[in-house]
């Protein structure tokens, strides 16, 4: 496969996967209608370097241990079960209590770019099925002649830009609707419903075999 054909079948399917519902989009989605743009880019970074990481690990053949491995790959799944759930609570709870829009949920203090970017990354990294994916995935497109370590990188690259243009779709399309969504009311559904999705993502993922 040239490096053409193995970017642009790379690419589609990125795409496909992208705007497929799922844990990265929710968070961001909750990031752009309870805090700031900036927010919001914060935590699709974060996402993105999470991803771009993956996806150097498969390449490198060190995901490969996650897969290879029961006891690795059972540490790491309930670690994000645990994230994930952390989450979930403080989600839940600020809906419970009405919180005050734009602030962090475990603490109460305001939510900053950094605390989200650190989530964002978190929430790739904790997410045992990245491994699956970049190491039953990734193989398939490298190209010949490249150096795997480079190539996983590059073909990673494309997956967090397609990601990103996604998340800016998300994003600017959130602001665009804000108005009611960040009344104290407004916050509570979207924080109940982020609480309920996360929830449901860690029981998914802890329930898994």
């Amino acid at each position: 496969m040239t490096l053409a054909q193995s970017l642009l079948g790379f690419t589609l399917l990125a795409a496909v996967v992208a705007v497929t519902p799922g844990l990265d989009t929710v968070f961001v989605l909750r990031q752009a209608l309870r805090g700031s743009r900036r927010t919001a880019f914060a935590a699709a970074a974060g996402i993105g370097l999470g991803a771009l990481l993956w996806g150097i690990a498969a390449a490198a053949g060190v995901a490969a241990l996650f897969v290879a491995s029961q006891v690795a790959y059972t540490v790491l799944r309930w670690a994000g079960v645990a994230f994930l759930l952390y989450l979930a609570w403080g989600y839940l709870r600020s809906a419970v209590r009405g919180g005050v829009p734009h602030t962090d949920l475990a603490s109460g203090a305001p939510d900053t770019a950094r605390e989200a970017f650190i989530k964002g990354l978190l929430t790739d990294l904790l997410n045992p099925k990245m491994a699956v994916f970049y190491l039953t995935v990734l193989p398939l497109f490298l190209p010949t002649g490249y150096a795997p370590v480079l190539a996983g990188a590059i073909l990673a690259g494309v997956h967090v830009l397609v990601a990103f243009a996604w998340f800016t779709v998300v994003i600017l399309g959130a602001h665009a609707v804000r108005g009611f969504l960040t009344s104290r009311r407004g916050a509570r559904v979207i924080d109940g419903a982020a609480g309920v999705a996360m929830l449901g993502f860690g029981l998914v993922l802890g329930l898994e075999r």
